[in-house]
């Protein structure tokens, strides 16, 4: 992992933390960073569109998830969250897409792996 991936993975963990303690702005600042030092980490869009989502910015919500979409198409995190974001604006059809891609992603995963989705709800 280069510098500024490992940095952006900290910074991605840092923001969790904020977040988790209540302090969204300090949660999004982290985030903005830890994409200004790596654009393709993953989990700084994935956590930003979980935030934005949280607080009902939909549009940003949205973006965000998108950006993670592109980083890891077949991700059952990010289509779930993409479902519930379609959900909220008001579209079923994208909704549903994506509901279902996770699923299928998730079984996917488990036949990897049968052991390690024990437990997991998909």
């Amino acid at each position: 992992m280069s510098d500024s991936a490992g940095d952006a993975r900290r910074l991605a963990d840092e923001a969790a933390f904020y977040f988790a303690v209540g302090d969204e702005k300090a949660a999004l600042a982290c985030l903005e960073s830890a994409v200004g030092a790596d654009p393709a980490c993953f989990e700084a869009w994935l956590a930003a569109a979980e935030i934005h989502f949280a607080s009902r910015r939909l549009d940003e919500a949205l973006a965000a998830a998108e950006r993670a979409l592109g980083l890891r198409p077949k991700d059952v995190h990010v289509h779930t969250s993409l479902s519930r974001i379609w959900m909220e604006r008001g579209d079923k059809t994208k909704a549903e897409h994506h509901g279902a891609q996770a699923r299928i992603f998730g079984w996917g995963q488990q036949l990897k792996e049968p052991d390690a989705g024990q437990g997991d709800l998909v």
